[in-house]
């Protein structure tokens, strides 16, 4: 079959984008014909420029459907603009899907997050008067997200009663968590199958090689640093305060790690820990800002390095950009504090690059992922408001213990890697592609039961 995934953008490094490459590849293993659909220019197959997530329309329009109605003079007029805006993604979308023969739409997040109304409308009419078959991928809902629970006007909940997500027959719906599926069928009456995110644990392990060799050095990195990743965009839900209070804490017990680590480097009063910060910044508030307050007051150095950091390695006229994955290679733990995940795309690469996490357990871990028997340094699952921020905080004792386990770890080599190695064993059991594939056949299948 020709099927298209599409969603508001592509090949960047939210995790929706990711979850999307890898379906893809699961989809052309198992011999169907993969198009990318979106507002993304110069990726994927079909570009539709009113899809663009980051175009100021785009946000223009989730402002006035969620926080007020300003750019219009009445409900009305906004109404016309949407609908007007629709028929135009419908017709590219209907031109698109025709000339491409595509069989099945899976609209990702399109059917589900509540913003660019008039794409969703347009998905939902396209897959209506053509007969087609769609999967709702839905990641996330409007309902999780405090800035999109209240509508400006009649018309946006009417849209999101209609179409977020449609209760099409020929619309199948997939959630990644079994906290989604269950608040769906309580709010919508809809049946959905989970399909937790997943990760590809049958490719080459990443190591130090040609290409990354000199990464430590480019960062201004030395051999027997420490490392501790925090591979998430920067952003207030992934709490990344509460990891510097760990390496914090971690830094002022220092003179515990002194002598062999895990991997036998040496470690020296001469030697540095220090937190790599390679994500994306995407915050509303002042959070970076907040976030480094919080490094200098633990006396932590936050390496930030986007600007290093590509999708893929380049090496353009001897500039290189070097992946997150490369990342990954260079550190000794990494930092997973997100009170809120609807999976945990960087939950599972930690697990590929085996090594150790700390990880606060937000509630999809714990309906999710904890009951499959994954062992890391836990942070609890409590928190609470930090004074005078709106930013997160747990009790100290849980910072205290978590970075004296990450010590123990640091120092323990036979348990720093029996640790990674069961962790990984799990996740390739339960987490990978062949999973992945399974679900797909059987949803595909459900489509001529």
């Amino acid at each position: 079959m020709n099927i298209g995934l599409a969603h508001f953008r592509v090949g960047e490094t939210d995790g929706v984008s990711l979850e999307m490459e890898k379906w893809r590849k699961v989809l052309e293993k198992m011999g169907h014909k993969v198009f990318f659909i979106s507002g993304t220019p110069n990726y994927g197959e079909i570009y539709i420029p009113e899809m663009n997530f980051h175009s100021e329309r785009f946000k223009r329009i989730e402002y006035n459907a969620y926080r007020e109605l300003r750019d219009y003079s009445s409900e009305e007029e906004f109404k016309k603009d949407i609908l007007k805006e629709a028929k135009i993604i419908e017709e590219k979308l209907t031109d698109a899907v025709k000339r491409n023969s595509i069989d099945v739409l899976v609209p990702n997040n399109i059917f589900s997050l509540g913003v660019a109304l008039p794409v969703a409308i347009a998905f939902a009419r396209v897959i209506r008067n053509l007969g087609l078959k769609a999967i709702a991928h839905n990641h996330d809902f409007y309902w999780e997200r405090e800035v999109l629970s209240k509508p400006t006007c009649d018309f946006v909940k009417e849209c999101l009663e209609e179409y977020y997500p449609p209760k099409d027959e020929n619309v199948k719906q997939v959630v990644i968590n079994e906290i989604a599926r269950k608040e769906l069928f309580v709010r919508k009456g809809l049946r959905s199958t989970v399909v937790p995110n997943v990760f590809d644990f049958e490719q080459p392990l990443w190591k130090s090689d040609d290409f990354n060799y000199d990464l430590r050095e480019k960062l201004g990195i030395s051999t027997n640093d420490i490392v501790f990743l925090q591979a998430t965009r920067v952003t207030d839900r992934k709490a990344i305060e509460l990891a510097i209070e760990v390496v914090g804490e971690v830094s002022r017990r220092r003179n515990e790690l002194y002598g062999t680590l895990y991997d036998g480097r040496k470690f020296t009063s001469d030697d540095r820990i220090v937190m790599l910060m390679p994500g994306l910044i995407e915050t509303a508030t002042n959070y970076d800002n907040f976030l480094r307050e919080v490094a200098a007051a633990e006396g932590v150095e936050v390496v930030w390095c986007n600007q290093m950091m590509g999708a893929e390695r380049q090496n353009t006229e001897g500039q290189k950009m070097y992946s997150l994955w490369d990342m990954y290679v260079i550190a000794d733990m990494i930092t997973y504090p997100s009170i809120l995940e609807g999976w945990g795309n960087q939950f599972l690469e930690a697990l590929f690059s085996k090594k150790n996490m700390i990880v606060f357990e937000y509630p999809v871990y714990l309906t999710d992922i904890k009951p499959l028997g994954f062992e890391v340094i836990s942070l609890g699952e409590k928190y609470s408001e930090r004074s005078g921020t709106g930013y997160v905080e747990i009790p100290r004792e849980k910072i205290v213990k978590a970075a004296k386990e990450t010590i123990e770890l640091l120092k323990n080599k036979e348990e720093y890697s029996r640790r990674a190695e069961k962790n990984f064993s799990i996740g390739q059991q339960h987490l990978s592609y062949k999973t992945l594939e399974e679900k797909l056949r059987q949803i595909i299948s459900s489509f001529n039961s």
